[in-house]
């Protein structure tokens, strides 16, 4: 694992101490623009660094005729850079009043001449912003400071890790209902660690700044695993966001077949006939209005289902996902709360996709580890394929048992570590205590390995009596798992009563919440009403 670099003044790692020093130029820039404006400088200055890395290594040896030559950069995975566009050019002209028209100018050309960076970049984008000629400028020679470390460090690991900090700091700081483009990394390690996407084909439905292929290419080269045996395919609908992925991808190497614009999965689906071996997503939550009343009514991917209603996506988004499932396919996705025990049509597809065995665990997450939003949430582990059977990766032998009328359910809300002041991550500690306790689970001699722990995790069959079937096929975690009356003394019917009280008018002003509470009530026979 490549060092992590700081700055030997302050101690502090250099990513931080670049967003300090850019981050003073904020209010100079349009807040929703600024993401866009220093990221883009970010990938240039990525470009420039591996460029000229190329250029010295091809005259070295002795092939200096072909120095301009696109095809030499492109065989090493380097984008090749007209002269207006190298980061050296744009440092020396970084104080001109025309410097927005010089980058506009820098990035349209290098997307021209790099087929893989078509649809990628910012078009005429600075100079249509309006920014001051002194703040790009200042921005330009703060970004310029990463020399010192990329010279010094694997530099596609540290520019890599820039971009990464540089979004996650943008999502906390954009804050509630706007953080939609990043997914926190702990969460997505944490699927990745789950359904460990070694090999295949992985897929992402709503992909946004490419977060889900960024953790999964690291935990196969984490587990020693060979990156160019992965696929990655991907659909984003933001034109902007879409652009952010494009990018984000292109710095780490990661080749990937995003489409060749931004578009809506439902209603422009571009991977209709992909089957996918993994599938990661974290989808817009409890979306309304998805689609038309009677569009996509017949939509092939509800085939054998009640066609989801138009005023919640969550069960699209589901059907989606199982409709690009191989036949050995594994996802990974996060939903609201409200979708494991929502009825009508969605109880009715829910039953379906359990009776189909398809459901393999539910983890239920703590509140607060979203920068967009505050509520819990849970994760949906779905497999085309819970048979008995046995699977070869790296060289081991993987002997899974027959799971088909079985569901794992997890409980996380108890774990994770504070972060930044209001936020919650989890620890690696925590994930590998899940991940370690899903896998024991899923293989055979877990009796040995795998035991149900009270307000942690069990093991429900579908069939038996309380288990799914006998509870109308909820997959809310709190009516499986155990818990510890830690007070025998409260009268529960009266302490929910007290809650009913107290939980109104908490209701009334989180919007976003407040379904997600009621169906937990309402589970248990006491409504509330606003």
């Amino acid at each position: 694992m490549a060092k992590k670099a700081t700055n030997k003044k302050s101690n502090l790692p250099m990513e931080e101490v670049l967003w300090k020093t850019c981050d003073d130029l904020r209010g100079s820039i349009e807040p929703s623009e600024y993401k866009h404006v220093v990221l883009s400088l970010i990938f240039l200055k990525y470009a420039g660094f591996h460029f000229e890395k190329r250029r010295r290594e091809i005259i070295a040896d002795g092939l200096e005729a072909f120095v301009n030559k696109v095809e030499f950069y492109a065989a090493k995975n380097v984008f090749y850079l007209p002269e207006n566009a190298r980061w050296q050019y744009l440092k020396e002209n970084a104080k001109q009043p025309n410097i927005a028209t010089i980058v506009d100018k820098a990035l349209a050309d290098i997307e021209k001449e790099n087929k893989p960076l078509h649809g990628a970049l910012p078009n005429n984008y600075y100079s249509s912003i309006d920014i001051k000629p002194e703040v790009l400028g200042s921005l330009i020679d703060k970004i310029d400071g990463l020399d010192n470390i990329l010279v010094s460090a694997d530099g596609d690991d540290i520019i890599g890790r820039v971009y990464e900090y540089f979004l996650s700091k943008f999502a906390i700081k954009e804050g509630k209902g706007k953080g939609e483009f990043y997914t926190p990394k702990t969460i997505v390690n944490l699927i990745a660690e789950m359904i460990e996407p070694y090999d295949g084909i992985i897929y992402d439905p709503c992909c946004g700044s490419g977060g889900m292929f960024v953790q999964s290419m690291k935990f196969v080269e984490s587990h020693h695993g060979n990156r160019r045996k992965v696929s990655v395919y991907g659909q984003e609908y933001t034109t902007t966001t879409f652009k952010l992925a494009k990018m984000n991808l292109a710095i780490r190497g990661i080749a990937a077949n995003l489409g060749d614009y931004a578009a809506n999965t439902f209603t422009d689906d571009l991977h209709k006939d992909l089957k996918a071996d993994f599938i990661m997503a974290n989808p817009p939550f409890n979306q309304k209005s998805w689609r038309g009343q009677n569009q996509l009514a017949d939509d092939p991917r509800w085939d054998g289902y009640e066609t989801p209603p138009v005023s919640n996506a969550n069960y699209a988004w589901i059907l989606n996902i199982i409709s690009k499932l191989s036949c050995n396919g594994v996802a990974g996705f996060i939903l609201a709360n409200g979708a494991l025990s929502a009825d009508g049509v969605e109880g009715e597809i829910r039953r379906k996709i359990i009776e189909r065995g398809l459901v393999e665990a539910i983890v239920i997450l703590p509140r607060n580890l979203f920068y967009s939003t505050d509520i819990s949430v849970t994760l949906w582990i779905l497999n085309a394929n819970k048979k008995a059977r046995i699977v070869n990766r790296n060289g081991e032998e993987i002997h899974y048992r027959d799971r088909e009328k079985e569901i794992l359910f997890i409980d996380m809300r108890q774990m994770g570590e504070p972060f930044e002041k209001k936020y919650v991550r989890f620890t690696d500690d925590d994930i590998q205590k899940v991940a370690s306790t899903y896998h024991n689970w899923q293989r055979e001699g877990h009796n040995d390995t795998y035991k149900d722990i009270p307000e942690f995790c069990k093991s429900v069959n579908i069939d038996e009596p309380d288990g799914v079937a006998d509870k109308g096929f909820s997959l809310v975690p709190s009516k499986y798992i155990e818990f510890v009356n830690r007070d025998e003394s409260v009268d529960f019917d009266t302490r929910m009563k007290e809650l009913q009280t107290e939980l109104t008018n908490i209701l009334r002003a989180e919007d976003e919440s407040r379904k997600d509470v009621l169906d937990v009530f309402k589970n248990y026979g006491y409504e509330i009403k606003l």
